[in-house]
């Protein structure tokens, strides 16, 4: 670390915030020198993301004062942190849309930056940084791992003093981790503080010089993460020690829930990734996960299977014995799929719309209808039983849903599609940016799923995750799919090498763009 002197580069004393359902904040201190890796630690709702977007000018503090570079100051906006040298990378993104890669990151530097020069420093610091990312495409089309490369890259183009980073590995490849740690020490050796926000205790341990705990929106505690086990360090986070899964036994002998039949699929978008000769099975009683980069055709993938996109032979894609290929998302969840997207906010849930509302959206067919009307109080009771099943911590049923934490949101939705008692479920990234203890019960709940005789079909990029709970494991390197290996036959460094598109029978150079597209399974 180089702490060159005594002064703190920014100091905390007192920080409360108060909400009208909730103390987040409640006076906390915190001290980050220069040159310091600096970790924040807490579950899901402790307060962690409230405090940076204090610090970046987000939202105001109740009270408490913030010091930056020994001077007091109140940061009233994100451009005025930016102006200090405050720099912040969000868990949930903020890029426009419709906008390209360059043109959203233009909208976080000062003036009127030239496009064609800020696109060649976009592919150097992506080069530089092991962050690919193409600067002319569309944010609408990007996967969350690609978004979140564009996050990171915006940020480090501003050549911070203090740079936030709120899980910024959370949909990472290890490789990519590796490449951004060594980036970040290179940062802090040349005097740039980081404050850095993860779940992922041996991150924290291998990369953060100092830790300070928050629970229930105070500081805690504090410690030395070098001196730390991660059962140390975990039960700082919770107060007790983190609960292990229980697998049991797989069954697998039911019904293939989930049939993918040569499914090739053009993408709809100039830079996405075409689907080529996909095929799977899922049975009843076992979980298949799906490893892989992001943007190897993860999203595509997602879309094919959930009905977003149609499909031009109804027998491509069989939900529970029945050829769904040309089927509504709608009519596919009456087969008995649940889903859950990759995206919380805008896909998984409505961000202005309470939980309830957002209960309703999916649950509609668990007798939250009568003749077509809404029954309210059915929403509602089991928008809290769900809260109170999930431990979710939020201000109850009406509360919105942008006003949970990423962590919270994710229980939620995840909640609300297991308690309508799926036949096949299909999830997307379960534990993106939840903590330690919640991502044990997440994963503990998928697996009580499949036991009780659902199928469950898991895309992650935690390789850790999906060797816990699968029974078998797949790869999707460049729109193809391999074979499903069990996983007590196969480990991490096998995995990893078919991630790069290597495995038996796996085509070398793949169909091209058009006869892809001649034979694709999408149809107006």
């Amino acid at each position: 670390m180089n702490d060159i002197n005594n002064t703190p580069r920014l100091a905390l004393r007192g920080i409360r915030k108060v909400y009208p359902s909730v103390v987040a904040n409640d006076g906390i201190d915190l001290r980050v020198m220069p040159g310091e890796i600096h970790a924040v630690l807490g579950e899901n709702g402790a307060g962690k993301s409230t405090l940076m977007k204090i610090i970046y000018g987000v939202t105001r503090q109740s009270s408490g004062e913030m010091i930056w570079e020994d001077r007091p100051v109140q940061v009233s906006s994100p451009a005025h942190a930016r102006s200090l040298g405050i720099g912040m990378v969000f868990q949930h993104f903020s890029l426009f849309d419709t906008l390209t890669v360059v043109e959203n990151v233009a909208l976080s530097l000062p003036g009127r930056p030239d496009l064609a020069d800020l696109a060649r420093r976009v592919e150097t610091v992506s080069a530089r940084y092991g962050l690919p990312v193409d600067p002319r495409r569309l944010a609408h089309g990007l996967s969350v791992g690609e978004r979140q490369r564009v996050e990171i890259i915006r940020c480090l183009l501003q050549n911070p003093k203090l740079l936030i980073m709120d899980e910024p590995t959370s949909v990472l490849t290890p490789q990519a981790v590796r490449k951004l740690f060594d980036t970040l020490r290179q940062l802090a050796a040349e005097g740039c503080s980081i404050l850095y926000i993860s779940h992922k205790l041996d991150e924290i341990k291998e990369l953060c010089h100092k830790a300070t705990v928050l629970r229930a929106g105070k500081v805690s505690g504090a410690c030395v993460p070098a001196q730390e086990t991660l059962r140390s360090m975990a039960r700082l986070m919770i107060g007790k020690d983190l609960p292990q899964c229980n697998r049991g036994a797989a069954a697998a002998t039911g019904q293939a829930r989930l049939c993918v039949d040569a499914l090739s699929l053009a993408s709809l978008e100039p830079f996405g990734v075409d689907l080529r000769e996909i095929g799977l099975q899922v049975r009843a009683g076992e979980i298949v996960g799906i490893a892989g980069v992001s943007g190897n055709g993860q999203q595509e993938l997602l879309c094919a299977l959930s009905g977003e996109t149609p499909l031009r032979r109804d027998a491509a894609v069989q939900v529970c014995g029945v050829a769904a290929g040309r089927m509504t998302p709608d009519r596919r969840r009456l087969l008995g799929l649940c889903f859950v997207p990759e995206e919380r906010l805008g896909r998984g849930a409505v961000p202005r719309m309470s939980l309830a509302q957002n209960a309703l959206l999916t649950a509609h067919g668990s007798g939250l209808l009568r003749h077509g009307l809404i029954r309210f109080k059915a929403t509602r009771d089991f928008a809290e039983r769900c809260i109170a099943r999930f431990n979710v911590k939020c201000g109850g049923a009406d509360a919105q849903a942008r006003s949970l934490s990423g962590g919270n949101l994710q229980k939620f939705i995840v909640g609300r599609e297991i308690m309508q008692q799926p036949k096949l479920l299909i999830i997307a990234q379960p534990t993106w940016g939840v903590d330690v203890g919640a991502a044990a019960f997440i994963r503990q709940s998928l697996l009580d799923l499949r036991n009780a005789g659902a199928a469950v079909l898991v895309i992650s990029e935690e390789l850790d995750e999906l060797f816990e709970i699968s029974d078998r494991i797949a790869v999707i390197a460049g729109g193809r799919l391999s074979p499903a290996t069990p996983t007590h036959l196969t480990n991490a460094e096998e995995v990893g090498l078919r991630m790069s598109g290597v495995w038996d029978g796996a085509s070398a150079g793949g169909a091209d763009k058009g006869a892809c597209a001649r034979g694709s399974e999408y149809v107006a």
